[in-house]
């Protein structure tokens, strides 16, 4: 059995622990960044026919914020303007009357707390929890046949900051990330 007292034997051991716990907050550094990035999901009628939709038109949009500066016209103008831009650059056409897709979409941001744990105390045996709040934004993008009026495709951006007003700098990125997926691949 090792003796922690021993002055050489001891220090060794004090070593082990700092190089073990310096390693545990890097791996918590890389994974950070992965943590609050962006997600993006699709949900898709598996039974539509992609291809013959060739028009699209933006009925309307809902903003959802408690922020004033993510629910304003501006915000609405932005992601119209970048659904538009990449719907087209898809292959489709806007269109101000009859069209066979109709688009409506919804941005919201919500205040979140998570909770991290970290070790803390002699040796690092103990651990700490730490409150972190952030603010997570959704955009949801629907695509409904407009002679069925039934959903065909759906994108679910959602986007984790500590800032909400951060958040409308990523509007464009959420847009672009979610209409990619667009005509879905079965």
């Amino acid at each position: 059995m090792v003796d922690r007292f021993h002055p050489i034997l001891g220090s060794e051991m004090l070593r082990r622990i700092a190089s073990g716990a310096l390693k545990l907050a890097a791996l918590g550094l890389l994974i950070a960044p992965v943590a609050l990035a962006q997600k993006v999901t699709v949900e898709f009628d598996k039974g539509a026919d992609f291809s013959k939709f060739k028009t699209f038109t933006i009925r309307g949009g809902e903003l959802n914020s408690r922020n004033p500066a993510l629910n304003s016209n501006l915000v609405k103008k932005q992601i119209e303007a970048d659904i538009e831009h990449d719907l087209t650059s898809k292959g489709l056409t806007e269109s101000s009357g009859a069209a066979d897709l109709n688009v409506r979409y919804t941005f919201g941001q919500a205040r979140k707390v998570e909770v991290e744990t970290y070790p803390a105390g002699w040796y690092g045996l103990g651990t700490r929890a730490v409150r972190v709040p952030y603010a997570e934004g959704t955009l949801v993008i629907d695509l409904r046949d407009s002679t069925t009026r039934s959903l065909v495709w759906r994108g679910v951006a959602s986007d984790e900051k500590t800032d909400p007003a951060k958040l409308e700098g990523k509007i464009d990125d959420m847009v672009k990330k979610s209409i990619d997926k667009y005509p879905p691949k079965k």
